[in-house]
């Protein structure tokens, strides 16, 4: 298998060689492609040419703000004094989501070559791949890629002969939902408690140990070889502009086959859940959507034929995220769903914030007190106060994450909500 020249034909970019047997080994991974333009880009690039040939590229980060990569990589000042460090946000802990890591486990080497390159246009030598707590098959793998790499002078000093030297080091978090925002990824990084910083000062300026640092989705970064390969432009013609490449969507719920499908952006939701996914269980529209892993608001059917864009998503009301998409039928119960994810909001909370601390924990009892029949109209309304108070007004977006499904169940399904509350008073 290889990444075609011509980007019409492009189908897939990271999960190229995902499907080679033992391709997570340097040997196969070499034979199917891999380092095989590094040489080229230590001797022949400088960091001015591969950060804009990112920016060309149009790619914007892919672990859910979707902000532009190689702008981002342009805001990290030179000859500061200090080192620059690169991080590699392999948390992973948005329910739903479940595409970094089958890049770590089938295609390690994918993951270190994009980290190679970045780390050269930035001229770091200390990177880190910081990795969820739960994925102990995942760190297996990649620290045996990592051993491999650096007996073949992929890592190290003196990266093949071009004076470049870059470390890496793979590091587990305690699988803190919180961790996955970058503030908090740094700080529990550095020993402490898992907690995000106020910004400014951004992590750009001011990150890892005080010092410049970028950090990057699993995504984000093995997108990077491809990039650099075939050109800026190459990418930017994938897609529909200001949303370019291929995007893996970790597609669950109410599907014939759930899994991760790489496709171009701006294919469209129905496309990816009747094409690739075979369609629903049941065969009906879906009843709710949620596009973006758990903390994005929901969609409904009237929504199905939406492109997966991150400016089609904020049009439709929600957001693209980290690519997340939670189907479900008719059969779903929304108030036993809420329910659910807010207890999960609630138990990942770090308790910096009040409104997120005490508010979480507001939206769980009362969602609590709803299910289980003790609940009246009235919870409606504080259900949305609490809700809507708690939004925007956090250090980090968990409070948003955690207000989404509340509002999207109240906006969308107040009836339902309703008629629960009468049944269980009855």
């Amino acid at each position: 298998m290889a990444i075609p020249s011509d980007p019409k034909q492009v189908k897939q970019i990271c999960f190229d060689r995902i499907n080679i047997p033992d391709v997570n080994r340097l040997a196969v991974a070499r034979k199917h492609g891999a380092y095989e333009f590094l040489p080229t880009v230590l001797s022949e690039f400088d960091s001015a040419r591969i950060i804009d040939e990112v920016k060309t590229s149009g790619l914007r980060g892919r672990g859910g703000a979707g902000f532009p990569t190689g702008l981002k990589w342009s805001f990290v000042p030179r000859n500061t004094g200090k080192p620059t460090y690169l991080l590699c946000n392999a948390d992973e802990g948005e329910p739903g989501t479940f595409k970094d890591r089958d890049i770590m486990r089938f295609d390690p080497h994918l993951l270190i070559e994009g980290m190679i390159m970045a780390g050269f246009a930035l001229g770091v030598h200390d990177a880190y791949i910081y990795v969820r707590g739960e994925f102990l098959h995942e760190v297996n793998v990649l620290n045996a890629a990592i051993a491999e790499a650096y007996e073949a002078n992929l890592l190290g000093e003196n990266i093949l002969g071009s004076g470049y030297g870059m470390h890496l080091t793979v590091h587990r978090g305690a699988g803190a939902y919180i961790c996955g925002e970058e503030t908090a990824l740094i700080e529990s990084l550095e020993g402490k408690p898992g907690r995000p910083r106020f910004k400014p000062p951004f992590p750009a300026v001011e990150g890892f140990y005080r010092s410049p640092t970028v950090v990057n989705n699993v995504e984000t970064l093995a997108t990077v070889p491809a990039i650099l390969k075939f050109g800026g432009d190459w990418h930017a013609a994938i897609g529909i502009p200001n949303n370019t490449g291929c995007k893996i969507f970790s597609v669950s719920g109410h599907v014939n086959k759930a899994g991760n499908y790489e496709v171009p952006m701006g294919t469209s939701l129905k496309t990816l859940i009747e094409e690739h996914c075979g369609g629903l269980q049941h065969g009906s529209a879906p009843k709710v959507v949620i596009p973006g892993g758990s903390s994005t608001p929901w969609l409904t059917a009237e929504h199905y034929d939406t492109p997966l864009t991150y400016d089609d998503m904020m049009k439709a009301g929600s957001m693209l995220g980290s690519g997340a998409i939670i189907v479900m039928d008719e059969t779903a119960d929304v108030v036993a769903m809420s329910r659910r994810l807010a207890h999960f909001y609630a138990h990942e909370s770090c308790g910096q914030c009040t409104p997120c601390r005490e508010g979480t924990g507001w939206l769980e009892r009362v969602m609590t007190r709803v299910e289980n029949g003790q609940g009246t109209e009235e919870d409606m309304s504080v259900l949305s106060e609490a809700a809507t108070h708690m939004a925007g007004r956090t250090i980090c977006a968990l409070a948003d994450g955690a207000a989404a499904p509340i509002l999207s169940m109240l906006q969308h399904f107040p009836e339902e909500v309703r008629a629960r509350l009468l049944e269980k008073a009855a």
